[in-house]
């Protein structure tokens, strides 16, 4: 059977005059776009010109909300009430909403801190998954694979995208490693490649301490601030091909 696979990739993380990514090159490879909604970065002005950009390439939008923290870019843990959590999703996940006008938002991914801390936090997952289901409960939520928080949204109802990363290396339990730890993110373009097929085709990918680890995979993410991450989208893209999977919208995945 043929594999399938959604490539994501955050979008959106320019503020006012400040630029950050190669947003406009690296969307030609991609189906998916998670777009920085203002709480991590991102403005009004950036939203709407990621989400043009987005349409232009026939790349799927997604909300991409972060805890509220501009100075660290939402990487930062903050200690915030079950409610303040959800209401600040439901926030962000409308404010991109109104910029697609008669287009249908596909999906919604936490960013940074947010993402990480519902991987060990039933409430702050529970929170994300209640802001997604008020919204709109036909919103895909992209998550870890193999993660708790994924089978606490599938216990409440929600459609789930599980999600692996091409440039982020993993611990033994499959979570992330910490930015601030030596050798987080995977900067050769080669072992990208390597290690994502592998990941798609095999179900698995080798952790820090060289342990392996099952994954089931509907989205693959690279990170659009990884340097070198326009030679690693298309390189993707390109071995993907060659390796016989098939890149598709995540919608198309999650609602066969």
């Amino acid at each position: 059977m043929t594999k399938k696979i959604d490539f994501n990739c955050d979008m959106g993380e320019s503020f006012g005059m400040h630029k950050l990514g190669m947003d406009e090159e690296v969307i030609k490879y991609i189906t998916s776009a998670n777009v920085a909604c203002g709480f991590h970065s991102g403005d009004p002005n950036w939203m709407k010109t990621t989400v043009d950009l987005a349409i232009e390439n026939d790349v799927e939008i997604g909300a991409h909300p972060s805890f509220n923290d501009l100075v660290g870019f939402g990487r930062r843990p903050i200690s915030a009430s079950y409610e303040e959590i959800k209401n600040d999703v439901i926030y962000q996940i409308g404010a991109m909403s109104a910029f697609l006008q008669n287009r249908k938002l596909q999906h919604v991914k936490p960013h940074g801190a947010l993402y990480n801390q519902a991987l060990v936090n039933e409430d702050t997952a529970k929170a994300i998954c209640d802001a997604v289901l008020y919204v709109d409960p036909d919103l895909i939520l992209v998550l870890l694979s193999g993660s708790k928080w994924a089978e606490i949204a599938k216990s409440m109802g929600l459609k789930v995208g599980l999600e692996v990363f091409a440039d982020r290396a993993v611990e033994p339990d499959g979570t992330l490693v910490s930015r601030s730890k030596e050798g987080s993110v995977i900067h050769d373009p080669d072992t990208v490649v390597e290690r994502s097929i592998k990941m798609i085709k095999d179900g698995k990918v080798e952790a820090i301490d060289g342990s392996i680890i099952e994954y089931e995979a509907d989205t693959i993410c690279l990170h659009g601030d990884t340097p070198g991450a326009v030679e690693m989208a298309k390189n993707l893209n390109t071995e993907f091909k060659n390796q016989g999977i098939e890149i598709v919208k995540l919608k198309d995945i999650v609602n066969e």
